[in-house]
């Protein structure tokens, strides 16, 4: 029998030689460098087999004190959970890739592993990175903003008039995520609860999963390269609301119910903010 390391080693390898039959396509191609580029945004393992607090096992979210023993360059040993029994993180040995389309497919697995064990805690701030990812998902937001209102009446050549419509499309952008935000503060103390005892490390752990998981922002993007209809903006918004009640089941450990209303609640809240501005 093919023992883990072979498995994974010939699953690579099909996956390659499957991927270069499918680049021969030019807008294949380039679809491809599109999700290689966003595949590259998720952090690499860097030194996870140090014991650390926040380790979960993906299976069942218990608390793990090690992922993984590192013998030598190539020589690594998964750990197992002490709760379930089975291999506490095995997207240790994927590729960035491989997160990313499970990511794409909800699985709460890949939500425990990217927030819980992906990180490097002691060279990843992530004060740091909620401040970059949420500076560059309003940008996005405003981008979206801005195609709903072009969607609605032509651009003029004026500049004046580019100016006014980048101006309001900021405005929406910035007070329907005051909204969001303030309205998911407020969901989140009455209705969720939380593993964690402090509220300051959970709400820093809950808004960091929420930035984390409106990853599927960054697909507004493609709109800069390619024309699309302004029905797939909306489609967007419904997989980074999907994102959102998975990793808050993640984090909070909630039932399904209330995570999903906290999110229409707060999302909610942002559509009726913008309308009413």
């Amino acid at each position: 029998m093919l023992d883990r390391t072979q498995m994974a080693s010939r699953t690579s390898e099909r996956l390659g030689y499957e991927s270069t039959n499918l680049i021969k396509n030019p807008r294949t191609k380039i679809w491809v460098n599109f999700f290689d580029c966003v595949a590259g945004l998720l952090p690499r393992n860097s030194s996870m087999g140090r014991e650390t607090n926040g380790n979960r096992c993906v299976q069942c979210g218990f608390r793990t004190s090690q992922l993984f023993v590192l013998y030598s360059p190539g020589n690594m040993h998964l750990m197992k959970c002490d709760n379930c029994k089975s291999v506490a993180d095995e997207y240790i040995e994927c590729e960035a890739m491989i997160v990313l389309v499970d990511l794409i497919l909800h699985k709460r697995q890949a939500y425990r592993h990217l927030l819980y064990n992906q990180f490097d805690r002691n060279r990843l701030s992530r004060k740091d990175l909620m401040w970059k990812l949420g500076l560059s998902f309003l940008l996005l937001d405003a981008y979206r903003y801005m195609l709903l209102i072009l969607s609605e009446k032509p651009l003029s050549m004026s500049l004046s008039s580019t100016i006014g419509i980048c101006q309001k499309a900021l405005m929406y952008a910035l007070l329907g995520n005051a909204m969001f935000i303030c309205v998911l503060h407020i969901l989140s103390r009455v209705f969720l609860t939380s593993s964690s005892g402090d509220h300051r490390h959970r709400y820093r752990e809950f808004f960091f999963a929420i930035i984390i998981s409106s990853y599927f922002k960054i697909f507004l993007v493609s709109m800069m390269i390619w024309e699309f209809p302004s029905t797939v903006i909306f489609i967007v918004d419904l997989f980074v609301l999907s994102s959102n009640v998975v990793a808050i089941k993640v984090i909070t450990e909630s039932t399904v119910s209330r995570c999903i209303g906290t999110c229409l609640c707060a999302h909610g809240a942002k559509f009726l903010a913008t309308k009413a501005f």
